[in-house]
């Protein structure tokens, strides 16, 4: 008997443990485009702020009372800056400014500045600033006043590029060699704040450039932290699907079932492109007595602002069905900004409740929220305008002894979404401006039911068979990668009618349609929708034959997200984006079973094959996608990709019925293979590039000669290249050339994609799920990672991932 009370005992520990086991480095919750985007960072929904992918908090914030006693089981208040003297991002303002050295003690009070420029801030390279700053050096001065006594402690709101030296009344406050992408806080000195008037302090700021871009900009803030008010509820369980995150938390003696879905279900574009999400909040008694329950859901007003201190504006509203509350700043800045770490500040947040439910919907301020709901203050009407404000929707108080669910939708109407080559685009949802948003949540509503018993199908089949191709770790993956993957792209439709599906290449430099990065995301598309995949190389293909972009080789973008308006990447990938856009679009046409979408672009696809045949196969010094290596001749794996696109090429004239066509560029690509072995050859493996048989690389672009079933390689080449690979893993994947530690995990899936057998495809494929579930780095999974410590390198929440899908692919195509 004891002996059955420890073994039962061991169970339930494991079946705790495995419940609570982290599935991802962080879990999509709203994941609909670039702008529309919000995650939790740590494996329980309730232990930080929701944010978007960025890392800003986008808070989003669950209560519930159960006999009286109030849990938090979504979100955490997050710390809250209040402006003494504001940045630009919350007020504008001007400094003094001199790019000319001032000599000795310009930092101090009395120092004449007079002759100094009144400068708008931000200072800055790019358009986003507010005077321009291109030279080495930057001094800025700002008198500030302090006109109430303020108590705690002050903290330098500031983001520089580059190095910087701050000084307040005179008195060093903060330096250092080093730059930031975003505002970061550091401590005042007490004795600097002792120092302080209410009248004609000097904030002064020198900031040197040393490299790439730059910038300043600084305010002065005080620090509010949160009082925890609410209990914090138990969290049980939680599970990724591919369109569903799902959380199970103790609140007592009730249970709350949450489940956030975005339904970006490929087969239904108009579903797919709608910007709605459920939230259901279902509360289940544990304890067979009946209790009563109240809900509370809050939207930070945030969710529509690219920085927290943006002057927003709140409105109610309703449709048959539902009641709702909107916010969107106050400037609406529709298309205005461009970049990577940017969130969007234009268009409409909206918070939808059903009015069958009862709800009460109103307006606060953001620290308010938690201590209204737990007193139960009356509040009528809301917060017209503010910044930082919550909506909330407060459901009923009611007894329940079964389960009950309570539903939110959360979307978003941003107006417009693309600007392409000067025209801006709407959303897909509303391309004939004939839609509103209103009607997208109630098509939402009244669908519901249906949408997410689709969601549940396709979660259990796309789980089913990835498990089955691959394993549960590759399952994993791949249930990581969908929503990440749709996420980083918005669906618009151009000025010709064509779809277009343009992905924003997030954490990496914010271009948009970059075409390698279509090429690893596109196994995803390839294999849902190979219509998404079109719209992926369109705009590509349009900006070479409207004679915008003029070279004999594809651009390597059409812009800076969300502007699509020509090329910004300073170097052209010439083997690289070339091979990319011909093996892709075989690729759609062996999705597709025709090769129409080929015959359209013949001739682009006919020069730049020439230009592989020509070049391609033995490459100069140039890059490739994996450009943060840098440059690298005669590089092995690039002329792999050249050979396998004139394969490709070869294939679409037959299927296009140019015989002679085909049968050239087959003969080439087959006789450039011959060649490769050999020069390539370093025993027991190939190497890095044709000139050192002492490197090797990851040979990823193989893959599209197996999955296309071209058969230029011979398999032994695979056969040798994995077994090199198999003595060469570290813990957490298999670095991608022996040039460093690091590795590319989409790459790594396409390389295990070469294997014979599922044992040789998990021992390459588990070590990725293995730093997905253990890198310190709790960000949407990145790409780029060393293998040996599971740090991230860089990179994160970009399309790439799509790229998980290509051993699913592959099995789809072998039927």
């Amino acid at each position: 008997m004891k002996k059955t009370l420890q073994l039962l005992c061991s169970v339930i520990l494991f079946q705790v443990s495995f419940g609570q086991e982290r599935q991802a480095p962080a879990y999509p919750l709203i994941t609909h485009d670039p702008y529309f985007s919000i995650w939790s960072f740590t494996d329980e929904i309730n232990a930080s702020p929701t944010t978007h992918w960025t890392g800003t908090d986008q808070t989003l914030l669950g209560l519930i009372k159960v006999d009286g006693k109030t849990y938090r089981f979504l979100g955490k208040e997050g710390v809250k800056y209040s402006d003494i003297v504001p940045a630009s991002d919350s007020e504008d303002y001007r400094a003094r400014s001199t790019e000319s050295d001032p000599g000795r003690g310009w930092e101090q009070p009395g120092y004449d500045d007079s002759g100094w420029e009144s400068s708008a801030a931000p200072f800055g390279d790019n358009e986003q600033a507010g005077t321009s700053w291109k030279s080495e050096d930057l001094w800025y001065r700002r008198t500030f006043d302090i006109p109430e006594k303020i108590t705690g402690n002050m903290l330098l709101k500031l983001r520089h590029d580059d190095n910087v030296k701050v000084y307040i009344n005179g008195k060093p406050v903060y330096q250092c060699e080093c730059w930031n992408n975003e505002y970061k806080y550091y401590e005042i000195p007490e004795r600097v704040q002792k120092s302080l008037k209410s009248q004609g302090n000097v904030l002064a700021i020198h900031v040197r450039n040393t490299a790439g871009g730059q910038w300043l900009d600084a305010g002065i803030v005080q620090k509010t932290e949160p009082e925890e008010k609410a209990l914090e509820a138990k969290q049980k369980s939680v599970d990724i699907s591919a369109t569903q995150t799902s959380y199970t938390l103790e609140c007592g003696p009730v249970n709350v079932d949450l489940t956030f879905t975005s339904p970006l279900l490929m087969d239904d574009l108009e579903l797919f492109a709608r910007p709605v999400s459920y939230i259901s909040v279902k509360t289940t008694p544990t304890d067979g007595k009946p209790h009563n329950v109240q809900v509370y859901f809050g939207a930070s007003s945030t969710i529509a602002a690219n920085v927290p201190g943006q002057l927003m504006t709140t409105e109610e509203q309703a449709t048959d069905h539902l009641s709702l509350l909107r916010a969107g700043t106050v400037e609406q800045p529709v298309l205005e900004k461009k970049g990577d770490d940017l969130r969007i500040d234009w268009g409409y947040m909206y918070v939808a409740a059903p009015k069958s439910a009862g709800t009460v919907q109103y307006v606060l301020p953001e620290t308010e929220a938690t201590e209204n709901f737990m007193t139960g203050s009356k509040t009528s009407g809301i917060i017209k305008e503010g910044k930082q404000l919550m909506l909330n929707t407060v459901f009923p108080e009611e007894k329940i002894s079964t389960t009950k669910e309570h539903l939110i939708m959360l979307g978003y109407d941003d107006i417009y979404s693309i600007q392409y080559f000067g025209k801006n685009l709407r959303p897909w949802w509303n391309k004939d401006g004939n839609s509103t948003i209103g009607k997208e949540l109630e098509k939402a509503y009244v669908q519901y039911q249906e949408v997410v018993e689709k969601c549940k199908m396709f979660d259990t089949g796309l789980r089913g068979k990835a498990r089955a191709a691959g394993g549960e770790a590759y399952a994993k993956i791949c249930e990581i990668g969908y929503r990440q993957s749709i996420a980083a792209h918005k669906l618009v439709e151009s000025p010709d009618g064509e779809l277009l599906f343009l992905s924003k290449e997030n954490y990496s430099n914010g271009c948009i349609n970059t075409v390698d990065v279509t090429y690893p995301s596109a196994p995803l598309y390839l294999l849902y929708n190979p219509r998404l995949m079109e719209g992926m190389l369109t705009g590509i293909f349009y900006y070479s034959e409207s004679g915008r972009y003029k070279e004999p080789f594809p651009a390597h973008d059409i812009g800076t997200y969300p502007k699509a308006n020509g090329v910004v990447y300073g170097e052209p990938m010439p083997v690289e984006e070339s091979g990319n856009m011909i093996i892709l679009t075989a690729a759609i046409a062996r999705a597709e079973g025709n090769a129409e979408y080929a015959k359209k672009h013949w001739e682009s696809l006919t020069t730049w094959a020439g230009y592989l045949a020509d070049k391609g196969f033995d490459p100069g010094n140039q890059l490739c996608t994996d450009d943060f290596a840098g440059h690298l001749a005669r590089n092995a794996n690039l002329s792999v990709k050249a050979i396998v696109a004139l394969g490709c090429y070869g294939y679409l004239a037959g299927e296009l019925g140019h015989e002679d066509i085909a049968r050239k560029y087959t003969a080439m690509a087959r006789e450039m293979t011959g060649k490769w072995q050999e020069l390539a050859d370093a025993g027991d493996h190939y190497a890095l590039t044709f000139d050192d048989s002492a490197t090797w690389s990851q040979k990823y672009n193989l893959v599209w000669d197996k999955v296309m079933d071209l058969r230029l390689f011979p398999e032994e080449v695979y056969r040798k290249e994995i077994a090199f690979y198999l003595k060469n893993q570290n813990k957490y994947g298999l670095p991608l050339d022996s040039r460093s530690d690091y590795t590319k995990s989409d790459w790594i899936l396409w390389t295990a994609t070469l294997t014979e057998s599922e044992t040789e495809f998990r021992k390459l494929v588990d070590p990725v799920y293995l730093f997905a579930k253990e890198s310190k780095d709790r960000v949407p999974m990145s790409d780029w990672h060393f293998t040996s410590s599971g740090d991230v390198r860089g990179f994160q929440a970009r399309s790439v991932v799509g790229g998980y899908f290509i051993k699913l692919l592959e099995e789809a195509w072998k039927k």
